[in-house]
């Protein structure tokens, strides 16, 4: 036997007796089936009842909260992003600086050794100067000139000569030269 449903989707209404699918003729139910029936229409309803104190409501505040919070995380690893970029940019910056120094110090240095005085002073090096001239080679560690040696600026042909006292020659090499000397 099969049991008809209602319009509205119950589980069957008054009329609504089962009936026999060969005949179309209505059957009444025995007795313990109808109490059976009856016993799960008026069986009470346990949509009121929260599990473990786990409301709709709260439910809902729950999930309100767990979106805001993934909301306000996906923000901050925004943030950290843009400001890692920030700072990637910036590094960027300065080494594009210091490569455009290097560049025009290159570009300068290209410019010198394309001049012909100092192809003519590099070759005299390897001896391909004037008969007169005697080659000459600076050893690669070699330190820079002092500033008193001869031929140097400070003992040039006709600079005035300056005369010092020990002092001054002690106090210019403890403390560096004197302002306007």
């Amino acid at each position: 036997m099969v049991r008809s449903n209602g319009t509205d989707g119950s589980a069957g209404g008054a009329n609504d007796a089962p009936f026999d699918l060969r005949s179309d003729a209505r059957v009444e139910p025995d007795p313990a089936a109808q109490s059976m029936i009856t016993l799960v229409r008026t069986r009470p309803s346990l949509d009121g009842l929260s599990v473990a104190g786990l409301t709709r409501r709260r439910a809902a505040f729950i999930l309100a909260g767990v979106v805001s919070a993934w909301i306000i995380l996906s923000f901050a690893r925004q943030v950290g992003d843009a400001s890692a970029a920030t700072a990637r940019a910036e590094q960027l910056r300065v080494e594009n600086q210091q490569i455009e120094t290097t560049v025009a110090a290159l570009q300068a240095e290209l410019e010198l050794i394309q001049k012909q005085a100092y192809i003519e002073q590099q070759a005299r090096g390897y001896a391909l100067g004037a008969r007169r001239e005697r080659p000459f080679v600076l050893a690669p560690d070699a330190g820079p000139l002092a500033t008193d040696a001869p031929g140097s600026a400070a003992l040039r042909l006709g600079a005035p000569e300056t005369a010092r006292s020990p002092l001054e020659s002690w106090l210019s090499l403890l403390f560096g030269p004197a302002p306007g000397g």
